[in-house]
């Protein structure tokens, strides 16, 4: 089942190379499949959506946007989609930083000069404004690494988060396509039982997140949520008990929890105990 996020630059032929891929594999090129989901989950049109996460944004959308609300439901849409059956290609929304700790997901960047992406846009979009070109990949490339900072706290340029990074400057699609096959069927890649279940882990961390933020009686509470062969931690400060016990019955009904460690304190106890 081979899973494979990938990062792409405005002009720098990303896209392609993730299209073709995908059909090489026969797995599914996931792109805007993302949004339904989010703008159902988030009761906002899926223009909306697609602006926040591809930083394009208007600043009142920026302003009345439930930015943790957004990381943490695409969190959990990437870590769904990479659990079905067959395998995924992954063009954007972060699924690489997401996905990073998985030992069988591949992580791949793929880049080349500004000047080529230029040349590159120019020709795809049939102009010879070169400004206008040059301003929208600026402009492209500032709000990717806003959104990624903001979202995984990553410089998502650095070649350290990703397996293989790609300069189609002098590299051919075709030979993209190659390399990043080479490198998901090399025995480092093979799925395991163990990477099996590092995933698995990582999708029950991420729906039991989106659980508690669906929940009116949760949403606002700060909650750490770690998972471990399906048993749920939870972590932190809650103002009363009942948010305790509430945020426990929350996670323990999260599909594929087995058991819930609740080590979540309760200020009121706390302020009691001390006063």
């Amino acid at each position: 089942m081979p899973v494979i996020a990938m990062t792409r630059e405005m002009g720098s032929l990303g896209k392609d190379v993730a299209a073709a891929l995908a059909e090489k594999l026969g797995v599914t090129l996931v792109h805007h499949e993302i949004i339904d989901v989010l703008a159902d989950k988030m009761r906002v049109r899926k223009s909306h959506v697609t602006r926040l996460l591809e930083g394009q944004a208007s600043l009142l959308e920026r302003l009345t946007a439930d930015k943790t609300s957004l990381s943490i439901f695409t969190a959990a849409e990437i870590c769904a989609l990479a659990m079905k059956e067959g395998g995924a290609v992954f063009r954007g929304w972060g699924a690489a930083h997401v996905l990073r700790g998985i030992p069988h997901v591949a992580c791949v960047r793929v880049c080349a000069p500004f000047e080529l992406r230029t040349r590159r846009m120019m020709e795809r979009l049939k102009t010879d404004d070169v400004a206008r070109v040059e301003e929208e990949i600026r402009n492209s490339d500032e709000a990717q690494t806003a959104v990624i900072r903001r979202n995984f706290q990553v410089d998502w340029t650095d070649a350290m988060h990703y397996d293989l990074v790609l300069n189609t400057e002098k590299v051919s699609t075709a030979r993209c396509v190659d390399e990043i096959l080479g490198l998901v069927r090399s025995p480092e890649f093979a799925e395991t039982e163990a990477s099996r279940q590092a995933l698995a882990d990582l999708a029950l961390q991420t729906r039991a997140r989106a659980a508690l933020r669906t929940d009116p009686s949760t949403r606002s509470l700060r909650i750490s949520v770690t998972a471990d062969q399906g048993r749920l931690t939870l972590a932190g400060v809650v103002d009363k008990s009942e948010e305790r016990g509430r945020a426990e019955s929350i996670a323990g009904a999260v599909q594929g929890a087995v058991e819930v460690v609740n080590s979540l304190r309760a200020g009121s106890e706390m302020r009691a105990r001390f006063s």
